[in-house]
């Protein structure tokens, strides 16, 4: 009789200051959900604990969020960026991990290519393998709209934008947020696919 696979974990490690980010993370967590065989953890990086180490330990894939302030990634998460140099040198432990990235700021811009690609060396650093997000460009023809997927042009990651004065309730856009749950769709599915092929040459760690 055939073993049963294991589910394939994917876990969104975000940082949120007011919220909006948070929302971002859901929506990755609901697209990564959709996937079949697809286990999703949200975790807050505000306070690591020994639960959140076991959970990052545990995934197969990670994708990082957090808001874009002054053209980079907040402070809150590079403190837990800077935790995990243990990690990087043991070994490294999240090698051959997908890795993804999200973020979100209140100026259309806001320099949030800054902060994905400071999430991606942040990846690259620990042997992780990136997954963009694979959409065209949106809101770039006199015909076509804000309610486009990707309407901020990003490939590197999925981008929203929040007004300032605007609460999570009502920003970022649901268009924003269509954009990330078509990146958790794409990791979950990356990584679904990537485990399945290890798993059939026999690599080591390919859990199933």
């Amino acid at each position: 009789m055939t073993r049963r696979a294991a589910a394939v974990r994917v876990a969104i490690a975000y940082h949120s200051g007011y919220g909006h980010t948070a929302r971002q993370a859901e929506a990755v967590a609901e697209g990564a959900g959709e996937v079949e065989g697809v286990k999703v953890d949200l975790v807050p990086v505000d306070e690591p604990d020994g639960q959140l180490w076991t959970t990052l330990e545990s995934a197969d894939a990670i994708v990082f969020g957090s808001p874009t302030y002054l053209g980079a990634s907040s402070a809150v998460f590079r403190a837990f960026a800077e935790q995990t140099g243990a990690i990087m040198q043991d070994g490294m432990r999240w090698r051959d991990k997908i890795a993804a990235g999200f973020t979100c700021s209140g100026s259309m811009s806001g320099d949030k290519f800054n902060t994905l690609t400071d999430l991606a060396v942040f990846a690259a650093q620990h042997g992780m393998l990136w997954v963009g997000l694979a959409l065209p460009a949106g809101w770039n023809h006199s015909y076509s709209s804000i309610e486009d997927l990707n309407r901020l042009g990003g490939w590197l990651g999925a981008l929203a934008q929040a007004n300032a004065d605007q609460p999570a309730d009502l920003v970022p856009p649901e268009t924003d947020l269509r954009t990330a749950r078509v990146l958790g769709r794409r990791v979950a599915e990356v990584t679904r696919t990537y485990r399945r092929g290890a798993a059939g040459l026999g690599l080591a760690g390919a859990a199933g």
